[in-house]
């Protein structure tokens, strides 16, 4: 909702417009590649685990999610900023920014305790293997899911609504490539020091607290793998744990180092790098890491791309392909 206060009806994105147009030239290009591969890559893992019967299990059904949140996070950030780089004005409308900002929000706050339910059912894998069925069932699944999305929802729609009842009444530019909270609270004219503070909080709640928990399955995972005899049994415990593990790292460094600087205001150009980073790369690699290198996932995608076995298999030629470029079939 607008503030009455408001003067802003819109918001210029200054981006990469202080770049030379051949830097400018490149960088679209690398957006457009990057997005292509995200939507590829985390589209693959999508159709791969729905329509593959031996997949069906809590580990790629979570896979699948993570998938989702990852397309949403590149889709409400990256199309927009390949239209503004084609565009001479780079503007977005008030009510359009508070969108894009909270599904952004929303995605990201999602895959962080996503992604410590993940931890929890590797945990549950490797500490309880005799017990996973039973303890991972449809329902548990199902209710973890939603509780991910729901809060994400939840503390999003918080911040959302206390970043744009402030009232902008100075510069509508703002120095960043999409509707990020650190950029928006900086054009306000008003003290932001409870915003700040709520974000911090948020953040808290939606990063740290998962990061946390993802920290105590990790120390019994490997507590648990510790005690297993056999190098190969304990070489096939970590492995399984190894993708998701370089996802958190990755993810959590960025994210946690952008929203929880309470009072601090880092360069603008830092700021955009990193958020390039943890919106754009880390998507479009994390498929790459998490499923185009699994036994499991090569054998489900040469089940579904042989015309043989699958009736389907020109629908997923684009697909299919995708492995073939990193040489990982």
């Amino acid at each position: 909702m607008q503030d009455l206060r408001t003067n802003v009806t819109e918001f210029i994105f200054l981006g990469f417009s202080d770049f030379s147009l051949s830097l400018q030239a490149l960088l679209f290009s690398f957006f457009l590649f990057a997005y292509v591969l995200s939507l590829l890559g985390n589209g693959l893992i999508i159709l791969t685990v729905t329509f593959e019967s031996v997949l069906h299990t809590p580990m790629y059904f979570f896979l699948r999610n993570l998938s989702l949140l990852e397309l949403l996070f590149t889709t409400v950030t990256i199309p927009k900023v390949l239209d503004d780089f084609l565009s001479k004005k780079r503007s977005i409308s008030f009510i359009s920014c508070a969108v894009q900002m909270f599904v952004f929000f929303a995605v990201g706050v999602s895959e962080c305790v996503f992604l410590a339910v993940m931890a929890l059912d590797r945990y549950v894998a490797i500490c309880h293997p005799l017990r996973y069925m039973s303890i991972m069932n449809r329902t548990l699944c199902y209710k973890l899911t939603v509780g991910s999305w729901t809060l994400g929802f939840l503390v999003s729609l918080g911040q959302t609504t206390f970043i744009f009842t402030l009232p902008y009444c100075n510069s509508n530019h703002l120095d960043h490539f999409f509707c990020d909270i650190p950029p928006l609270l900086s054009l306000a004219c008003a003290n932001i020091f409870v915003n700040e503070l709520t974000v911090f909080i948020a953040c808290l709640v939606g990063a740290t607290v998962p990061f946390l928990l993802i920290l105590c399955s990790y120390v019994n995972i490997l507590t648990s793998i510790m005690l297993i005899r056999s190098a190969e049994g304990r070489h096939k415990a970590l492995s399984t744990c190894g993708s998701h593990l370089t996802s958190v790292i990755l993810f959590y460094s960025t994210a946690m180092f952008m929203y929880l600087r309470l009072g601090t205001h880092g360069s603008s150009s830092n700021d955009r790098m990193i958020a390039l980073f943890y919106c754009m790369v880390i998507p479009a690699i994390n498929p790459m890491i998490y499923s185009l290198r699994n036994k499991d996932m090569k054998k489900a995608l040469v089940n579904i791309c042989n015309p043989n076995s699958s009736p389907t298999a020109p629908l997923y030629l684009p697909f299919c392909l995708l492995p073939r470029v990193f040489r990982f079939c």
